[in-house]
C-alpha cells in the first residue's frame, strides 16, 4: 500500500466486553443503541461488512460484504481516548492512568494555583456542561477557574472566553500538564472554553484543546516517521500523541469540518499514513447521551463514504474503527464505556474477509506498518496477509 487512510469514529463501541463490569459498565453497545434512531441509515458501511462483525448482526448482515472486518478488543487496562489511540498505534497499557473519583489533592491544587495566580472551583468529577452551569456565574465573578476531572484520566479546566483569552486559558494548560507528571501523569489536560452567561446560560465552544502525555513507547507513528514517510493527522491526533511521530497535522472544528479536510488530505499525493479522529461521536452525542444525534452523525459518515470509496487508487486503504465506547443510552454514567469496537477495512485489492475478534487494537499498528514496509515492533499481530 501507498496511502492508507485511518480512521478513529471517536466512541463508536462494538458491544461490552467480558471485562465491562470492572469498569463500571454493564450491557452497554453503542452501535446497538444508536441501532434504535431512526435517524441511522448506513448502508455503505453495512455493505463493507459492519453487520457481519461478531454482535453487530443487529445492523443486517451481507453475504456479499465488500470490505474485510473485525471486532477489536482493547488489551490496555482503560477505556480513554489517550490510552485507546496508543494502543491503536502499537503500544498497550497494563496500567490504568490515574483517575481522580475525588477530586486532585493539594499536592497537585498548590502549585497550580501558585503558577496560574487564580483560586480553583468545583474540583470533582463533573458533566462538562453541568460545570459550568453550576460554576459558570461565580467563575465570572471571581476569576477562578473550573477545574474538574471524570472517570477519564483527565484534568479539565473550563474558563469563560470574556474573562480567560484563549491563549491564556492554553498557558494554564501548558503549567497544568507540567505539573501532571509521574504518580499523576494524567492522560490528557483538556482546555474547555465556553461563552454566555447566567442569565441565558453558558455553552461550551469548539476552542476545547488537548494537552496529552507522550506515549512511553514508540508508536506505529514514530517508525513511519522514522522510515521517511508522510504521517497526516487530522482533529486532535496531534494532542492526543503530544505531536509526535507526525510529519503534517490539521486541527477541526467537529465531523463535518473533519471530513473535508480528510477529503483534502485524500487529494494530496502522499505515501504514509493519515490518521483521522471524529470526535463529535464521542464529544457531542455520546456524553451527552443523545442516541438521535449520534445516528445522525453516522449516517452523515457513511455518506461521505459512499462518496469516497469509488475514489480509491489501487494502492489505497481506508481503515474504520474507534478508541472505546461511549454508549448514548447509558444512564448510569455519562462517561466512556468498555466496550469492544469495529474494524471495516475498504480497497480495490482486498478480500472480502471476517477477521473475527482479534486481542487487541494494537493488531492494526501491525498491519498498517507491514503494509506500508516500515519495520515496527509491536504486541500486535499483523494481519495483512489475510487482507490481501
Amino acid at each position: 500500500m501507498k496511502r492508507i487512510f485511518l480512521i478513529v469514529l471517536d466512541s463508536c463501541g462494538a458491544g461490552e466486553m467480558p471485562d465491562a463490569a470492572k469498569f463500571g459498565d454493564f450491557g452497554v453497545n453503542t452501535l446497538k443503541s444508536c441501532s434504535t434512531s431512526s435517524k441511522l441509515h448506513i448502508p455503505t458501511m453495512v455493505h463493507c461488512g459492519l453487520g457481519n462483525i461478531e454482535g453487530l448482526s443487529f445492523l443486517g448482515t451481507d453475504p456479499a460484504q465488500t470490505g474485510a472486518c473485525a471486532r477489536m478488543a482493547e488489551a490496555s487496562m482503560g477505556k480513554d481516548t489517550t490510552i485507546g489511540h496508543w494502543e491503536i498505534a502499537g503500544v498497550v497499557s497494563p496500567n490504568p492512568l490515574p483517575t481522580y473519583p475525588n477530586g486532585f489533592p493539594e499536592e497537585v491544587l498548590k502549585p497550580f494555583r501558585e503558577a496560574t495566580g487564580r483560586g480553583v472551583l468545583a474540583n470533582a468529577p463533573w458533566s462538562g456542561t453541568e460545570v459550568i452551569a453550576k460554576y459558570g456565574a461565580e467563575h465570572m465573578r471571581t476569576g477562578d477557574l473550573i477545574v474538574y476531572t471524570s472517570a477519564d484520566s483527565v484534568f479539565q479546566i473550563a474558563a469563560h472566553e470574556d474573562i480567560v483569552p484563549l491563549e491564556q486559558l492554553y498557558e494554564y494548560c501548558r503549567i497544568a500538564r507540567k505539573i501532571l507528571v509521574g504518580k499523576h501523569g494524567v492522560g490528557r489536560v483538556i482546555a474547555r472554553p465556553f461563552i454566555g452567561n447566567e442569565k441565558d446560560g453558558f455553552t461550551r465552544t469548539s476552542n476545547r484543546h488537548d494537552f496529552s502525555l507522550e506515549p512511553p513507547a514508540e508508536t506505529m507513528l514514530d517508525a513511519i516517521k522514522a522510515a521517511g514517510q508522510d504521517v497526516l493527522a487530522v482533529g486532535k491526533i496531534h494532542d492526543i500523541f503530544a505531536g509526535r511521530g507526525l510529519t503534517d497535522y490539521v486541527y477541526t472544528k467537529g465531523n463535518t469540518d473533519g471530513l473535508a479536510k480528510t477529503m483534502d488530505y485524500f487529494k494530496r499525493d502522499f505515501q504514509g499514513l493519515c490518521f483521522v479522529n471524529l470526535v463529535d461521536f464521542d464529544m457531542l452525542y455520546g456524553h451527552r447521551r443523545n442516541i438521535d444525534g449520534y445516528a445522525a452523525a453516522l449516517t452523515e459518515f457513511d455518506g461521505w463514504l459512499a462518496e469516497l470509496l469509488p475514489q480509491l487508487g489501487d494502492e489505497d486503504l481506508v481503515m474504520i474503527t474507534a478508541d472505546h465506547g461511549c454508549d448514548p443510552a447509558y444512564t448510569r454514567t455519562t462517561d466512556h464505556t468498555r466496550e469492544y469496537v469495529p474494524l471495516l477495512m475498504a480497497g480495490k485489492h482486498l478480500r472480502p474477509v471476517n477477521l473475527g475478534t482479534r486481542k487487541s487494537f494494537a493488531d492494526i499498528a501491525a498491519t498498517v506498518t507491514e503494509l506500508l514496509g516500515v519495520p515496527y515492533q509491536t504486541p500486535g499481530t499483523s494481519f495483512a496477509t489475510e487482507i490481501l
